[in-house]
């Protein structure tokens, strides 16, 4: 392959990637929201916005310590995927935990708190309750203060609900039906029993609550954290710093944002692993509020249902569910095709290439399935997608052979064209159509290879299945860097690698970033360095910086890159032997140690 090919090829590739970190950077505009400002339904007319911070303790500032004792009686939540408590102030779900995963690689370490009462540090609760309509004032209906009582039940468990009361002493009984499955998922029915003489309205809501942004954001382009909602098949991520920008809502009474959900829809909280989101049942329509208090720093969603009129001696019901979990691809796949939380998987950061990182991570799941090792499957997908990209790869690669069959042919041209630079191109066009070669399909396994790339990194970025999973050796978590490292020989010497994040971890790499480096140096090996020396400084320069850059990337990710340029040099290799042309392999690497002739002197004058 000449100069101009691989000029061509390499301007194409990186074409590519400036388009496609572009729209990674500076995605498209999203759709046109619901003005918030906009009339809303009759049916929800009358009911002022519920507000989750308009009690005294709820004002507690950031920095308050956490409280001593509980503020009020707690009823135990007990499942195999659960522990906590719920309050019997208010009603809230305000304390909970993650039973199987742990905040470090280490089993003895704390495990996940996910929800966290007021007085914590960083308080993130669930609130339920009825909104006052006609003929009915605040203190009548349940709020964030209310005393619970408890009606049935002792512990909230897959097998056990509970049942909450409280009598507003003016002819109002609400019931509260809390019940939990085996997974995430909890299921609240609300309800009202009129037993006085005349008719009330009032509307039932949801509201998750969050006082100020999580202590742990990853704060990376390529992942969202923040609010996130579906309505009507239209899914919204917010970000916390555009909620803050939100204009103000006279309605609400706070900068929000409202949109109408006729069908269906959910919303909530979500961040890198861990998810809260409210979903009203399938078919009501609902008003999702996302709504910030910049007073108190509280971040705030809100379903609220439509209003009902109850007349004396009737009783009105809500049902509400709350994702409160972990976003296990399974668990949440099961919840959307099995009990209908529609394009709940979505809730999942796809990012713009879904129709990639989606069949991608499916692929992976069942791999790792049939295997039991997360490491050997993302090898095992690797094989599976050269093998589904073999036949474009070998037309290539074909390609490339016979571009260095026509090698001497090529040389001839440049001779007898000189400088005449249209006369060369009109030459070596010919020669490409006579004897059928494609000078740019050599690009084509790289075009292929960045987008599958930036999708496996995003679905082992992003997904819950990598963290914690170890692969062989010390590679305990294919989430993070790989924790050798050159500066102790890793792990030959007795002292300590650097830290991780540090200029020294970023030099002293580990044992995957150099296979890495070195699998890409073989591959680039079986083909001549460029003749012209600025290619061939910038070729010989490429393995070694791609080294270090992707040294503090996933192990998952660099295991899944070595693995590819393995199969990738293999495969070029033996093509290119089946096409008659033997790549010599060794002598390259010998010619790549050898000392480059100075050129001649161009400005010598010719006599």
């Amino acid at each position: 392959m000449d100069d101009q090919n691989k000029n061509l090829i390499f301007a194409t590739a990186l074409s590519f990637l400036v388009i496609l970190v572009w729209f990674v950077m500076f995605p498209p505009p999203d759709a046109p929201t619901v003005d918030p400002n906009a009339p809303v339904p009759s049916a929800t007319q009358s009911v002022p916005a519920p507000v989750a911070s308009g009690t005294a303790d709820a004002t507690t500032t950031q920095t308050a310590t956490p409280m001593a004792e509980p503020d009020a009686p707690r009823l135990t939540i007990d499942t195999p995927s659960l522990q906590g408590t719920v309050s019997l102030k208010g009603g809230r779900i305000d304390d909970l935990f993650l039973k199987n995963y742990h905040e470090t690689i280490d089993p003895d370490s704390d495990i996940v708190r996910l929800l966290a009462p007021v007085g914590s540090d960083a308080p993130y609760y669930a609130l339920y309750g009825w909104a006052p309509g006609a003929g009915l004032t605040a203190d009548q209906v349940p709020g964030a203060n209310t005393l619970w009582q408890v009606e049935t039940g002792e512990t909230l468990t897959p097998t056990s609900s509970v049942t909450l009361s409280w009598d507003n002493g003016a002819g109002l009984v609400f019931r509260r039906e809390l019940s939990v499955d085996e997974d995430f998922m909890f299921s609240v029915r609300q309800s009202v029993e009129n037993t006085g003489t005349a008719p009330v309205s009032l509307a039932p809501y949801g509201i998750l609550a969050r006082h100020g942004r999580p202590a742990d954001l990853k704060k990376f382009f390529i992942l969202h954290e923040g609010l996130i909602g579906m309505a009507d098949g239209t899914l919204a991520e917010i970000d916390y710093d555009d909620v803050e920008e939100y204009p103000f809502n006279a309605r609400e009474n706070a900068p929000a944002e409202v949109t109408q959900v006729t069908e269906s829809g959910w919303i909530g909280f979500t961040d890198h692993y861990w998810m809260t989101t409210l979903i009203p049942a399938s078919g009501t329509p609902f008003k999702a509020v996302n709504k910030f208090d910049p007073q108190r720093g509280i971040f705030q969603t809100e379903t609220v249902q439509p209003t009902q009129t109850v007349a004396p001696g009737q009783t009105a019901t809500a049902e509400t569910r709350l994702f409160a979990g972990a976003k296990e691809w399974a668990t949440i796949r099961a919840y959307q095709n099995e009990q209908g939380v529609d394009r709940f998987l979505d809730s999942i950061d796809w990012g713009w290439f879904f129709f990639l990182t989606k069949p991608i991570f499916a692929a992976l799941h069942w791999l790792h399935a049939m295997i039991g090792n997360m490491g050997w499957a993302i090898i095992a997908l690797t094989l599976l997608i050269k093998a589904l990209v073999l036949p474009l790869a070998y037309k290539s690669y074909v390609s490339m052979a016979k571009m260095k069959e026509l090698q001497p042919q090529m040389e001839k041209i440049k001779e007898t064209a000189g400088d005449d630079r249209q006369k060369l191109q009109k030459e070596m066009m010919e020669l490409y159509k006579r004897e059928k070669v494609n000078p740019a399909a050599g690009c084509l396994p790289i075009l292929l290879q960045i987008p599958i790339f930036f999708s496996l990194y995003k679905v082992i970025f992003v997904t819950l299945e990598l963290r914690h999973t170890p692969w062989i050796g010390w590679i305990k978590d294919l989430s993070a860097p790989d924790t050798s490292s050159l500066y102790n020989l890793w792990g030959i010497l007795p002292w300590a690698p650097p830290e991780p994040g540090s200029v020294l971890a970023l030099i002293f790499i580990g044992i995957l970033p150099l296979c890495l480096g070195v699998s890409m140096w073989l591959q680039q090996k079986l083909n001549p360095a460029p003749a012209d020396p600025t290619q061939k400084m910038i070729f010989a320069w490429m393995p070694w910086v791609f080294m270090f850059m992707l040294g503090s990337f996933a192990s998952g990710l660099v295991i899944y890159w070595i693995a590819n340029n393995v199969i990738t040099f293999s495969q070029q290799y033996l093509i290119m032997r089946s096409q008659g042309y033997k790549p010599d392999v060794f002598g390259n690497i010998l010619s790549s140690f050898k000392r480059s002739k100075p050129a001649p002197e161009a400005s010598k004058k010719k006599k």
